[in-house]
């Protein structure tokens, strides 16, 4: 096979044209809009660059941190019912030392919420506590206990 025998192979594509070099450009914009920043070589735009509106870095309070609106919900720590009836440590009476005796709460400053998840077999007097379920309630007054 000698050089003038080879063929153009039937994948072989032409180079696409080099827009934008020089005096042959190909057309008007060179594949570019007419001037301006984004019509030059090199980098266009940095990154959020807001085209002269104030950027939202700027916008943004200069204050240091910013207030949680879960500081505004009461957050309760929750019992169960269940946890009660089985501990030997309730035997007849629940409150906040206790609890935090026997390790369900943090503190005695915390707010408690008692769920009702089983059945209470013992007749248990809460004192200081915030919240009831409506069916904890009649379960432990179904059950001889007592809510104060």
């Amino acid at each position: 096979m000698k050089l003038h025998q080879l063929e153009k192979s039937k994948w072989f594509k032409d180079k696409a044209r080099r827009l934008g070099r020089w005096n042959a450009s190909k057309g008007n914009y060179s594949g570019k809009w007419l001037k301006g920043q984004k019509a030059r070589s090199g980098k266009s735009v940095r990154p959020f660059f807001e085209w002269g509106q104030t950027p939202v870095v700027m916008r943004m309070p200069k204050a240091k941190g910013f207030k949680r609106c879960d500081k505004w919900i009461d957050k309760y720590t929750i019992v169960n019912v269940a946890a009660i009836e089985k501990d030997p440590a309730f035997t007849t009476e629940v409150n906040k030392a206790i609890l935090k005796e026997a390790g369900y709460i943090k503190s005695i400053s915390d707010l408690v919420k008692i769920l009702w998840n089983w059945e209470l077999k013992k007749s248990i007097e809460f004192t200081g506590i915030e919240k009831f379920t409506k069916s904890a309630v009649e379960k432990i007054e179904k059950a001889g206990g007592k809510i104060s």
